[in-house]
This record gives structure tokens, C-alpha cells and sequence, in this order.
């Protein structure tokens, strides 16, 4: 989110610009999942609209985002009871359609019919360019382990995470004032499981177990709870998407996947009560989740060197978060 709002704003300004991206489409956290039962959004579960100008954004592409019907979300206690109702009535809580990363994927499409998003490409280190000095070049590797050298840039902006971003900084040798900034952000892990159970869409019964679509929980290992199949535009099947709360994450960053899937599971029915087995299980671990200590500004822009950062780390953890402070460093640049 935060590299494709910069990214579109700065192409507005009239500058040229190439986005490269690791994986196989923009969406970073976003990220749509899908399984012969339907989508699970693996990140992002939904989004508020606080600042007019993500308003204005959205806009642009009427039909994507989509009102979700559970304005009310439950707060649990350890053993799955409702202990109240959490965030208030008069927000409303939105998803894009047919999947959360729907909305980024499609403000990357421009870049990217123009060949200016460049995927399953990992920059492995930022370097002075030899020919156009001051400018810089990308040393970069892509699919199979091909590298490649791409040159002529002004600026180098980066939108990833806050200890990536600190650790390319850092191997690719560079003195600026980003390093300090970069440290003293947090960031926490999160453990995600998805669930499917296509045997609940039968006649007289079309859900299971609790009767609310999300939920947040204390019990010690889900902080989160959503009925993927509720949300609009997505399958019928009955599918729930469940992340595991920071502590027990990082006590169980390394684990093994099954180890880990199976404790979520566990914890899954003891929270709900649903006690079938899935036809379906999936697993994700995110690295860097949920944002602990922020920046406190909107972006990191070093004008002398002409690199920056943005990032939702750097104001907070939501995804609107993410749209500001991408959008707000492309201001600065440009």
C-alpha cells in the first residue's frame, strides 16, 4: 500500500518511476490467498477511512471497496465468551473485493502495463551510479537467482518494513540519517491461520459455532478472529482467517509450521467451539505484522542523498497508515 500510493502520486507529479517488488504481485500485507474454497485476505482483514484524502484515493476506483457487515466486533475472554463489544458502531470497516488486495493490485495496474512494476525481483543492494553521479543504481536479484543491474535513478525510496529496510541500508554500506530513524521502530510478528469448512454449506445450516463474524480475543494465543465468508464478495464456503497474538508469535517465531498449525487449531475450538475438523488448513507467518513503536512521522526522506522510507510503521499499524505516509513522502520528493 504505502509504495504503490507513493508510487501513483509521484507518476501524477510527472516524475518517472519503477517500483520493484518481491513477490509476485504488489499487495505486500494485503496479501489474497486463495484455495480450492475460497480467498482468505492473509493480512489486512479490513480497513477505516479517517483521512479525506484515502477518501479521494478510493474513489478512484469505484466498486472495489465494500462495506463489511461486522461494524460490531466482539471482544473475547480466554475461554471464547464475549466480554463486550469492541470498536464502535458509527465506523465504518471496509474490504476491497473479491479480495484485500484487490485495491493495491489494482492502483498497480498503470505501473505495471507500462512496465514499470517489476516482480519477483528482490534489490539486494542500492549503490552510487558510476555513469550519472549523483545518481544511484539497484543491484537486484530475480527468479532462478538472475541478477541484474538497473541504473539512472534520482531517488531511491523504500517501502518495506523498517528492518529490512534498516539491513539494506546497512549492507549496501550507506551513510544517512534513515539508519538512527529506522531503530528506533518495532515491529511484531504475527502467526496467521486459515481455515475452511465447505461441509457447512449444506440446507439448515450455513455457518458454524459462534453466530458474530470477527472478533478479538485474550486468549493467549489468537488475537483475532474473522469469518472470511462474510465478507462481501467472497465464497459462501465457511472460512476463517485467525492470527496469533504478538507475544505468542515471537515466542514461536521459529517453530515448525505443522507445530505451529496445530496449536492455532486447538486454540481455534477452544475459542469457538468448533470442533470439526477443516478440510482446509493453511498457515502464514508474517515477520513484521503489527507495528509496536512507531516512527511518530509520516516518512523518512533524506534530501542530501536522495533516499527515503515510508511505510505504515512509521505512523501506526493500519492500513490507511500505509496510504499517508506513501503518500505523503511522494509529496515531499516531489
Amino acid at each position: 500500500m504505502a509504495g504503490i500510493a507513493c508510487a501513483r502520486t509521484l507518476v501524477q507529479a510527472g516524475h518517472r518511476v519503477t517500483v520493484f517488488e518481491k513477490s509476485s504481485q504488489a499487495g505486500g500485507r494485503t496479501a489474497t490467498i486463495d484455495s480450492p474454497f475460497g480467498s482468505f485476505d492473509a493480512g489486512a482483514q479490513y480497513f477505516t477511512v479517517r483521512d479525506p484524502r484515502f477518501a479521494r484515493a478510493i474513489d478512484t476506483v469505484p466498486g472495489i471497496c465494500k462495506r463489511w457487515s461486522a461494524n460490531s466486533v466482539q471482544v473475547l475472554d480466554a475461554a471464547g465468551r464475549v466480554a463486550a463489544v469492541g470498536l464502535p458502531h458509527r465506523e465504518a470497516h471496509w474490504v476491497a473485493s473479491p479480495g484485500m488486495q484487490s485495491l493495491v493490485t489494482t492502483w498497480a495496474d498503470p505501473l505495471a502495463k507500462v512496465g514499470q512494476l517489476i516482480t519477483d525481483t528482490q534489490v539486494t543492494r542500492i549503490e552510487r551510479d558510476p555513469v550519472n553521479a549523483p545518481g544511484w543504481q539497484l543491484r537486484t536479484e530475480g527468479p532462478a537467482g538472475t541478477q541484474h543491474v538497473y541504473a539512472g535513478f534520482d531517488a531511491v525510496l523504500l517501502a518495506q518494513p523498517s528492518v529490512p529496510a534498516q539491513a539494506l541500508i546497512s549492507s549496501s554500506g550507506l551513510d544517512t540519517s534513515l539508519t538512527d530513524a529506522l531503530s528506533t521502530v518495532a515491529i511484531a510478528p504475527c502467526w496467521t491461520l486459515m481455515l475452511a469448512y465447505p461441509h457447512a454449506v449444506r440446507p439448515g445450516l450455513t455457518t458454524l459455532g459462534p453466530q458474530w463474524n470477527a472478533a478479538r480475543s485474550t486468549h493467549h494465543r489468537i488475537a483475532w478472529l474473522a469469518r472470511e465468508s462474510s465478507k462481501p464478495g467472497r465464497s459462501v464456503v465457511e472460512r476463517w482467517t485467525i492470527q496469533a497474538s504478538p507475544a505468542w508469535s515471537a515466542e514461536h517465531l521459529e517453530d515448525d509450521e505443522a507445530r505451529v498449525q496445530a496449536k492455532l487449531i486447538k486454540a481455534f475450538a477452544e475459542v469457538t467451539g468448533i470442533r470439526a475438523q477443516p478440510s482446509h488448513a493453511d498457515t502464514r507467518r508474517w515477520r513484521y505484522a503489527q507495528t509496536t513503536h512507531p516512527l511518530g512521522k509520516s516518512h523518512l526522506w533524506d534530501a542530501s542523498t536522495g533516499l527515503g522510507a515510508c511505510g505504515d510503521w512509521c505512523l501506526g499499524h493500519r492500513l490507511e497508515d500505509a496510504f499517508v505516509s506513501g503518500l505523503e513522502l511522494a509529496l515531499k520528493v516531489a
